[in-house]
């Protein structure tokens, strides 16, 4: 019974962070629909990027290394593996179908509907930082309690933080793009988070 408490608090306060971090990405999304060109704070991050590494186009594709799929899938693959061998089978399907429902929405439903283009293509929200927070919400969420708990989200902030450098610096997206992104993929891991923890419980009554 304390369990079940327990998921229920880290229920509703998953839900109070998705909730926010879907209204903050719809709310910027609407402001820059239709756009095709950076807004004014896109504009002076881009500057300082560009001050501090615009000669460094090497730099840039490494700091971007890890949005790339070739890095993500194993990462996703041995996610599932180790949970799978744990029998935790809420987990597993959690590391698969987390960022595969972010990416899939962000691709499909959420670029079109906004319609923000970056030299000629749709950027809004990021599909790379979608791929990455994803995953490192993922990760957040099954982190054992104690200092993997603190450690993982502290290195997937600065990961962000540096792959957002890198695109931003590429040209391949503008700053608000990267902040869609982070907030819808977080929005969309813990929405299913909640509905698999959700389901969890009543099968194991059911057992």
């Amino acid at each position: 019974m304390v369990e079940l408490r327990t998921r229920a608090v880290l229920g509703q306060r998953s839900a109070i962070v998705a909730g926010i971090a879907a209204g903050a990405m719809a709310s910027l999304g609407a402001y820059h629909a239709g756009d095709r060109g950076p807004g004014a704070f896109d504009a002076s991050v881009a500057r300082g990027v560009h001050e501090v590494l615009g000669g460094q186009p090497d730099l840039l594709q490494f700091l971007v290394l890890p949005t790339q799929p070739y890095v993500l899938l194993p990462v996703i693959a041995l996610i599932a593996l180790v949970s799978a061998l744990h029998r935790d089978w809420t987990a597993a399907a959690l590391a698969v179908g987390g960022p595969a429902l972010a990416v899939a929405a962000n691709t499909w439903l959420l670029k079109p509907l906004f319609e923000r283009y970056n030299d000629g293509h749709l950027a809004y929200p990021s599909g790379h930082t979608v791929s990455l927070v994803s995953v490192l919400t993922v990760l957040t969420l099954l982190a054992r309690p104690g200092l993997a708990k603190a450690v993982v989200p502290a290195f997937g902030t600065l990961l962000v933080l540096a792959a957002g450098t890198g695109m931003i610096g590429l040209g391949y997206h503008y700053a608000t793009d990267v902040i869609g992104g982070v907030l819808f993929a977080v929005a969309a891991v813990l929405a299913l988070a909640i509905v698999l923890r959700t389901r969890s419980p009543r099968r194991e009554q059911a057992r």
